[in-house]
């Protein structure tokens, strides 16, 4: 695990081609729409015609994705993915030939026909994008291709801007023939690499497409909300989506009227914050261990409010310089503030974002996972627009300036954020988790991704060396865990409510409370039936010097009433670190001498639970564990 670099997968055929025609499309798209407006410049139209059209761009863009979302998440589901990735493709060479045609007559109503179609494919596209790569990668690089992804379309969407933009400024009169030239030719391209990708299975072949637009967005709606972590992690998506915009769409203005730049300084300004969300996009890998993380979402939701508070702060009135360039700003007091603002709003957008398109990965059903892209698109497309209505209402109507529409903003974050995390606390008991483990140990994990089902019902078996085992193990595990622990550890002061949470099950000896005991299997046995995976540690108490104990049998009572499959587990290095019962003579916690210990968690293949006793899975496990607990 430690050895791995998700810029790996950029080698392989298995992502690179995708890669490569995801990031051509979202490149070309704003090449398109830049180089439109460059055209308007350039036929010199009035300041009325030229909003008119600068304002109907996007709507006529956006239009599809409420018209034919739905559908277009039946025909991913339905047909195989990179026949569907090579037709977008070559529909998108036949768009931009008609966008073509009118950059070379000038052509305004020409271009923005060919602006809806472009729409349109896009909202073919969009269900495949991501839908895609959970069956190309493995689940332990989802977080990690996810990031690479939205690396890829943050930077091809900044320099398609650039590009676009530049194509008049530089080409002059030549503007319209290179603008055509290079939109086809992007096209092309994408087509071309899209042949290579190779062939992943349609997610359900046999599904008959509904063609009412309405009942089907009705009813890809109803699909992506039945599973409330995913129905809020589409919620935080759309959100993000709605962040953005409004913090986008205000920089142009922002640029010239607080920070007194010239027209270059606004694509300084997203330059920042697209190379932040670059940045925080690959780091999520590194930061969760590769696992599905999502503890790294609410991380990211309270940074993007701190520096977009702060931001605030940085600039709130106007100022009486103008025409500063990228490089003339950087000499102002005060103007690096400003740049590590946008870094970091930029970087902790990365953090929220990139965990919620793997957790929707990870966690729906792949004959499903297409309409439930779709259903996120219309969300996002709705929540697109609420943010250009109420980005024009705050200013026009209530004349607030763009810093207070930024403090507006980075207190609703807040707002939604605490929404989300109190409605679906698994996330914010995933960040306490995420904090504390990797503050307290060095995790190293081996077998896990591979071992542990990514759905279905399995029990898990470990050994118990420390009151953090339950937590180390959450932390590691890309699904949620129901924990059976003894009760006295589950109500510990503050862990209690993170157990509450996780839904773990406390369990006491028939001595101490049989009827709890009985209320813990029949927990455990209904979890199971429901296909969630349960852990529970045979061992039944903590380890007093070190070793292992022998395996109880209660293991035995759980798969005797469910034979699910059992996947071993052992904790490394934990007898050394915080919370074990070392050197302790009356039985109390205590914190030992050892910090940020070296901890491992190893997982093996999982075995048959009807054909299995807890000798065997206690032989298991001590041959994972070695010689150290």
């Amino acid at each position: 695990m430690s050895g791995h670099n998700q810029f790996a997968l950029l080698k392989q055929r298995r992502f690179l081609p995708f890669f490569i025609v995801q990031a051509l499309g979202a490149f070309n798209d704003n090449i398109y729409r830049q180089a439109i407006i460059g055209l308007l410049f350039y036929l010199g139209v009035s300041d009325e015609e030229r909003t008119l059209y600068t304002n109907l761009a996007p709507a006529l863009f956006i239009l599809p994705y409420f018209l034919f979302s739905a559908l277009a998440g039946q025909i991913a589901e339905k047909l195989e993915k990179q026949r569907l990735i090579v037709i977008t493709t070559a529909m998108e060479i036949v768009i931009m030939s008609l966008a073509a045609i009118g950059f070379l007559t000038q052509n305004m109503p020409v271009l923005l026909i060919a602006l809806f179609c472009t729409g349109l494919q896009s909202t073919l596209f969009g269900p495949v994008k991501y839908s895609v790569l959970p069956s190309i990668l493995k689940p332990e690089e989802l977080t990690g291709g996810n990031g690479l992804v939205e690396m890829g379309t943050s930077i091809s969407i900044l320099t398609g801007m650039i590009a676009g933009g530049m194509i008049f400024a530089l080409a002059g009169s030549h503007g319209p023939m290179v603008a055509a030239v290079a939109i086809i030719a992007l096209a092309l391209f994408g087509n071309i690499t899209a042949r290579m990708i190779p062939r992943v299975d349609a997610g359900a072949p046999a599904l008959k497409i509904n063609w009412n637009p309405l009942t089907e967005s009705l009813a890809v709606l109803r699909m992506a909300k039945k599973h409330k972590a995913v129905r809020n992690a589409i919620l935080g998506v759309s959100w993000f989506w709605f962040f953005g915009t409004v913090l986008t769409s205000q920089l142009p203005t922002y640029a010239v009227v607080n920070l007194g730049g010239d027209e270059t300084l606004y694509i300084f300004a997203l330059a920042l914050f697209s190379l932040g969300t670059g940045v925080g996009s690959l780091l999520c890998e590194k930061l969760s261990g590769r696992i599905v993380e999502i503890g790294l979402v609410p991380l990211g939701a309270f940074g993007m409010s701190a520096f977009l508070l702060d931001l605030y702060f940085a600039r709130t009135g106007t100022v009486t310089i103008s025409d500063l360039n990228g490089f003339s700003f950087l000499q102002q007091p005060g103007s690096w503030r400003i740049v590590i603002d946008l870094l970091g709003i930029g970087l902790f957008t990365g953090f929220f974002v990139v965990p919620l398109f793997a957790l929707i990965q990870s966690r729906t059903d792949k004959s499903e996972m297409s309409r439930v892209f779709a259903a996120l698109n219309i969300q996002n497309s709705g929540f697109i627009v609420l943010a250009a209505v109420l980005g024009l209402l705050t200013q026009n109507l209530l004349g607030w300036s763009v810093p207070q529409l930024f403090l507006a903003l980075a207190i609703g974050n807040v707002l939604v954020a605490v929404y989300i995390f109190s409605i679906v606390p698994e996330f914010l008991m995933r960040f306490l988790s995420w904090v504390m483990v990797r503050t307290l140990y060095r995790l190293r994990v081996h077998g896990v991704e591979a071992n542990v089902p990514d759905e279905g019902a399995a029990l898990i078996v470990c050994n118990h060396v420390s009151y953090m085992d339950a937590l180390i193990l959450s932390a590691t595990i890309p699904r949620p865990v129901r924990f059976v622990m003894y009760y006295k550890i589950f109500n510990i002061p503050v862990m209690r409510w993170i157990f509450t949470t996780a839904k773990a099950i406390p369990i006491a000896s028939p001595k101490e409370n049989a009827a709890l005991m009985q209320r813990a299997f029949d927990e455990v046995d209904a979890a199971l039936a429901e296909g969630e995976l349960v852990c529970i540690f045979p061992e039944g108490a903590l380890t007093k010097d070190g070793e292992m104990a022998t395996f109880k049998s209660g293991v035995e009572k759980i798969l005797a009433r469910r034979p699910v499959p059992v996947v071993p587990m052992a904790l490394k290095g934990m007898w050394s670190s915080m919370w074990s019962r070392r050197d302790t003579r009356l039985g109390r916690m205590r914190v030992p001498r050892r910090f940020r210990a070296h901890v491992e968690v190893v997982a093996a293949p999982a075995v048959d639970g009807a054909s299995t006793d807890a000798a065997q899975l206690e032989t298991l496990v001590r041959a994972l564990r070695g010689d150290q607990a």
